[in-house]
């Protein structure tokens, strides 16, 4: 579920960030450099802070599949600016408000952070890289369960969402809650490299041909995946699992789809080669209840009230604020 995704955004997700072991992990890849971004209350925002928060961004784009271009860069640097300074005030006012942080929840963190890494050598290594202590980290870790005790104790408790608040949202997105047909699917593959010539091909194709005659005489097809197919879903009988339209290569998906359970295809050509294909079991079109949802849309809800109070509360401490920046916002 996405709501547009306007200025507060970056802010939100800066404030909600406190995930610290995410922004840590991330905060590991790239080598830092010097100087600083912005001044707040007389606190230095670095070029380190900046950098790491930079990447981590980008790296979430392009998971998406949605790679930064020049012309967003201006952008994007001003907003994760104003993250970092949101998160910092935030930081403040946590400690202005007595926020204690308990020693063995940030061990429990940095321990966390260790097991992304195969070994103590490697985790101390990527911190050699990035400039890092395991103090420094600590440290981190340590302001962002600050800041997330805080939106826990001042923010997020006066946060509610009402059951017709819930309904709403369910009835006025029926889209969302829509699960597309399936089908469940099996295959044999005998493999057809692209630069293969048309007596490769041939051969390929008499193989593929001996296989579905010893099925129609009644031998198994899970047993003969595992014998004859290409494919590694050879392992398990050939069982690719559950997809749904556009997930295959279109050849394959118009005979799956035009399968009856328990139906095996003729061959089928395909940029791979030629398949068999049987389907086991096919989901009709359904739409998720509205209870079987409820409870999700009320926490996706509720965050969504949260971020946007975070927000806001973190705009009116900027406004009373001392907040200097020296960011260049060129590409």
């Amino acid at each position: 579920m996405q709501t547009k995704r306007g200025r507060w955004f970056w802010a939100l997700a800066a404030a909600l960030a406190f995930l610290p072991i995410a922004f840590l992990a991330s905060a590991l890849e790239k080598q830092p450099s010097g100087g600083t971004v912005a001044v707040v209350n007389g606190s230095a925002i670095t070029q380190e802070d900046f950098d790491r928060e930079m990447s981590r961004v980008q790296q979430r784009l392009l998971n998406m599949g949605k790679p930064l271009i020049d012309s967003q860069i201006p952008e994007i640097k001003k907003e994760i600016l104003e993250n970092l300074i949101n998160r910092e005030l935030l930081y403040q006012e946590s400690q202005r408000k007595g926020i204690k942080v308990d020693e063995t929840a940030i061990n429990e963190q940095v321990m966390t952070l260790k097991k992304r890494f195969p070994s103590e050598a490697e985790f101390k290594s990527a911190l050699m890289k990035a400039n890092l202590s395991e103090a420094a980290v600590k440290a981190q870790i340590k302001r962002g369960l600050a800041i997330q005790q805080f939106i826990d104790a001042h923010i997020a408790q006066k946060a509610t969402v009402s059951d017709q608040e819930i309904k709403a949202f369910y009835e006025s997105r029926p889209g969302l809650f829509k699960q597309h047909e399936q089908v469940r699917a099996s295959h044999i593959l005998i493999k057809v490299e692209p630069q293969a010539d048309e007596s490769q091909k041939a051969t390929a194709r008499k193989r593929i041909e001996e296989i579905q005659q010893r099925l129609q005489k009644g031998e198994d097809f899970a047993a003969l995946a595992q014998e004859f197919s290409q494919c590694p879903s050879s392992a398990k009988g050939g069982d690719l699992g559950y997809f749904r339209r556009g997930q295959m290569v279109k050849p394959f998906e118009e005979a799956a789809f035009a399968l009856k359970p328990g139906e095996v295809s003729d061959v089928v050509e395909t940029r791979f080669g030629y398949h068999l294909i049987k389907v086991i079991e096919k989901k009709p079109e359904t739409t998720i209840a509205f209870e079987d949802i409820k409870d999700r849309l009320e926490q996706y809800l509720k965050q969504e009230k949260v971020q946007k109070e975070v927000s806001l509360y973190a705009q009116k401490l900027k406004e009373k604020a001392k907040v200097e920046r020296f960011l260049t916002q060129g590409p």
